[in-house]
């Protein structure tokens, strides 16, 4: 999908258990030293700029660790190298985890003791009303949130609010008068401390989404500006361990000590580092030179390259790391909407021989080798819950066998079968593109590659509901990373294999199957993660008995850092490094 692989790179998006591989983390991986040495400035090193700043509309993975240093969430992650630790929800400003009450359709938060917004008239606490503030820019009729449309949804009575609030005009004034006037009927705040959601229908994963910027509270005074405007930004309200001193958009970022913020209100931020410069700009090759010269410490929107990570492994560099980031980059949509080659895509038989047909191994080749891709075999990537290592097709190496892939084809009595498949002409894509091609071609299928320039591919050819009608294409390679961790399987099910009638961008050919749709309610309801997990696979499994896709690769993220950096630790939202708890060798 376009947003989720842009977050992924990008995502993004977004995000799983995020699974440490490789190298360990040298000049801090491992167990962090007792005690942090605090002071010093992190030189933070990126290629573009941040997609928002206002937490509320960020979908861009990266990010999220910008968001991490300047504002609190309600519940959040403790950063760890640990796969398992790094995806368990914690407390941020919530006091604990909730647990569901009402049959799994009520969550009541309790706000801790100490949080504060760094406030234009002082440091003031935060409180419940800012929390129901937040959740109601999400749909602002400006700019609406890009994961906006998970709660929507779910909590009662958003949807009503946020169809009045479609129709106000996109301006400052009547916006706040919006806001102020109109309540959300899912959200009480019976006192400064309390807020009570209540959602439409059992959510085991709700918990998860308040971990998402998305749902950080707002403070009252953002009403005054253009949501992410450079008014707002330029009068950014922190509430986390620093805050914005300097930005200029596209050049740089500086960020120092909030005094507001109370080091015992926030367990999960040690704020070791004195301030945080990120200076974008910087091409790949010289954002790595730089961190392995020692000028500069960390990557934002920058990994290493498949040529620098076989280098560094090669120098056994333990500043290099791998994870899993839970999304699946790449497989490929088979088009059943597509009266091409007879409709032969239409017949189990003939997806199933396509399944067989793909070489996943040398995929994994193509984009970098085992450093950082893995094959897969179902919608889910490794680090959902609800991903299982299993082969619906074949065995789990992912090998082709086309002898099998030409006796399904000639069951279903299809023959001189000829495929048009897109491809980006962008990094490793026409590579990837030209390896699936000699797959299928080993099983008789002829293919026929065309190229869509990069920023069409997504925005205006796969989206484009036509083009899977008219048979433009036939397959097609795309990529989906998920918009939380751990249990966020819901965000890889929902967008692409659910239709209720509605067209969804991502789900290519309306693909829809009510059991898998009814296994999902079912996991969504389950009491523990454990349960969900299991029901969750069961999903998987029936969707791939259809054959919508072929799985064939999960792409890992790549981390680097400086030698200076001490206990470099993943922040799961951020798949990188934390760097609020980063602290600098002097």
């Amino acid at each position: 999908m376009a947003r989720k692989l842009i977050i992924s790179t990008t995502a993004l998006a977004a995000a799983a258990a995020l699974a440490l591989s490789g190298c360990s983390s040298g000049g801090g991986g491992g167990a962090p030293a007792a005690e942090g040495q605090k002071g010093g400035t992190l030189k933070v090193l990126a290629n573009g700029d941040v997609d928002h700043l206002d937490p509320q509309l960020t979908a861009y993975v990266p990010v999220n660790g910008v968001i991490r240093t300047v504002s609190r969430s309600i519940l959040s992650y403790k950063s760890s190298n640990d796969e398992k630790t790094r995806i368990e929800l914690a407390g941020d400003l919530a006091t604990e985890v909730p647990e569901a009450s009402d049959g799994g359709k009520t969550y009541t938060i309790k706000l801790r003791d100490g949080v504060t917004w760094d406030a234009p008239g002082g440091s003031r606490p935060i409180v419940a009303e800012d929390v129901a503030r937040g959740i109601k820019r999400i749909c602002n009729p400006k700019i609406s949130a890009a994961l906006g449309g998970y709660f929507t949804g779910l909590i009662e009575g958003m949807d009503t609010f946020c169809a009045g609030f479609a129709k106000v005009k996109p301006e400052i004034a009547p916006m706040k008068d919006y806001i102020e006037k109109n309540r959300i009927s899912g959200i009480e705040t019976p006192d400064e401390k309390t807020v009570v959601f209540k959602l439409t229908e059992p959510a085991s994963d709700f918990t998860s989404m308040l971990s998402l910027p998305t749902a950080n509270p707002a403070p009252i005074e953002v009403l005054d500006y253009l949501p992410d405007s450079p008014e707002y930004r330029n009068n950014f309200i922190s509430s986390g361990p620093y805050k914005i001193s300097a930005y200029k958009p596209d050049a740089s970022m500086d960020l120092v000590r909030n005094p507001s913020w109370k080091a015992d209100s926030d367990p999960l931020r040690k704020a070791y580092v004195d301030e945080i410069k990120m200076t974008m700009g910087l091409e790949d090759d010289a954002a790595m030179q730089q961190l392995q010269a020692g000028s500069a410490d960390l990557l934002f929107d920058i990994q290493p390259s498949p040529a620098n990570i076989q280098q560094l492994k090669t120098a056994n560099d333990q500043k290099l790391t791998t994870m899993a980031n839970g999304g699946v980059d790449q497989f490929m949509w088979i088009n059943t909407k597509t009266s091409n080659n007879g409709g032969a895509l239409q017949k189990p038989e003939v997806r199933e021989a396509l399944q067989y047909a793909i070489d996943k191994p040398a995929v994994v080749q193509v984009m970098g080798g085992p450093d950082i891709a893995t094959v897969t075999n179902g919608i889910f990537g490794p680090g959902i819950n609800g991903y299982e290592d299993f082969a619906p097709y074949g065995d789990k190496s992912g090998k082709a066998d086309p002898e099998k892939a030409k006796a399904l084809l000639k069951q279903a009595g299809v023959t001189n079968l000829k495929l048009k498949l897109p491809y980006r002409n962008l990094g490793a894509q026409p590579d990837i593109a030209q390896t699936v091609q000699a797959s299928l071609e080993k099983a008789g299928i002829t293919v026929e590659l065309f190229p869509v320039p990069p920023t069409d591919y997504y925005a205006n050819f796969m989206t484009n509901p036509s083009n899977a009608k008219d048979g433009k294409w036939d397959v097609a390679l795309v990529g989906w990373s998920p918009d939380w961790v751990g249990g966020a399987a819901r965000s890889v099910f929902q967008p692409q294999f659910t239709f209720n009638g509605t067209p969804q961008s991502y789900n290519y050919v309306d693909y829809n199957n009510d059991e898998a749709n009814a296994l999902a309610a079912k996991a969504l309801a389950a009491s523990t993660p454990e349960e969900a997990g299991k029901i969750w696979h069961q999903v998987d499994e029936t969707v791939m008995k259809d054959s919508p896709i072929v799985s064939i690769v999960a792409r890992k993220k790549a981390n680097y850092h400086s030698e200076r950096v001490q206990n470099f630790e993943i922040y799961a939202l951020a798949q990188n490094g934390d760097w609020t708890n980063v602290w600098l060798k002097k």
